[in-house]
């Protein structure tokens, strides 16, 4: 920006006393709702977003300094459609790993195998030597791996496994009814609606890159 363009410290004033009656507002709204989807409530979010983005913009212009919180757009989900009191969940995660040390992961997948070579037998088959094929196969190091400890270990321990995280995603949706007993095995992801989302939670790199390389060291966490 050309210092002709450069924003005034009155400006950056005003944006942030725009900020703090969107935020009185806001909080109003809140306290008067008149239920869960009460439009004002979002009209009054999308008011304190807008404000803040654009004090956001201006300090950092003016003072080369950003604020320590970030607003979510509303770009990622639509809006909620579900019961106002869900009686049922669904829980629905992704975690996206690369095979970084393929040598570690067999030798897990072996270590594993040799203390339990029942925990062999899925992934490489029932065949007497069935132990011994996870420590050269991937494929099957993978099936051992993923059926001996439970996904969230996988993830605290993904590098001693030699794997490395990529994206994650967890939804939590609701449902109006509890689901019978396999009813959804055969296809467990392809009911999953948007509309039904009541929160979610998403982990990338992207939003670090989103920063650029000037902003790495900004006081900011873009992993939500």
């Amino acid at each position: 920006m050309s210092d002709a363009a450069q924003p005034s410290a009155a400006e950056v004033r005003a944006a942030a006393e725009a900020v703090k009656a969107a935020l009185d507002r806001h909080l109003d709204a809140v306290e008067r709702r008149s239920g869960q989807d009460d439009p004002a409530v979002y009209a009054a979010f999308d008011e304190l977003a807008a404000a803040a983005e654009v004090y956001d913009e201006l300090l950092y212009d003016t003072y080369d300094e950003v604020t320590p919180f970030e607003i979510p757009g509303n770009e990622a989900l639509p809006a909620y459609a579900g019961p106002e009191e869900p009686s049922a969940l669904s829980v629905l995660i992704r975690r996206d790993y690369t095979v970084a040390a393929p040598q570690r992961l067999l030798h897990q997948a072996q270590r594993i195998a040799d203390l339990d070579p029942d925990a062999a037998d899925d992934a490489a088959g029932s065949a007497a030597d069935a132990a011994a094929v996870v420590g050269t196969s991937v494929h099957a190091a993978l099936g051992v791996l993923f059926g001996e400890f439970e996904p969230d270990e996988i993830a605290t321990r993904h590098k001693e496994f030699g794997l490395e995280e990529g994206d994650s995603t967890l939804w939590v949706a609701a449902a109006d009814d509890p689901a019978e007993p396999g009813e959804w095995l055969s296809a467990p992801f392809d009911q999953a609606d948007p509309q039904r989302v009541v929160c979610r939670f998403d982990v990338s790199a992207v939003f670090d890159e989103e920063l650029g390389e000037d902003d790495l060291m900004e006081p900011l966490d873009n992993e939500r």
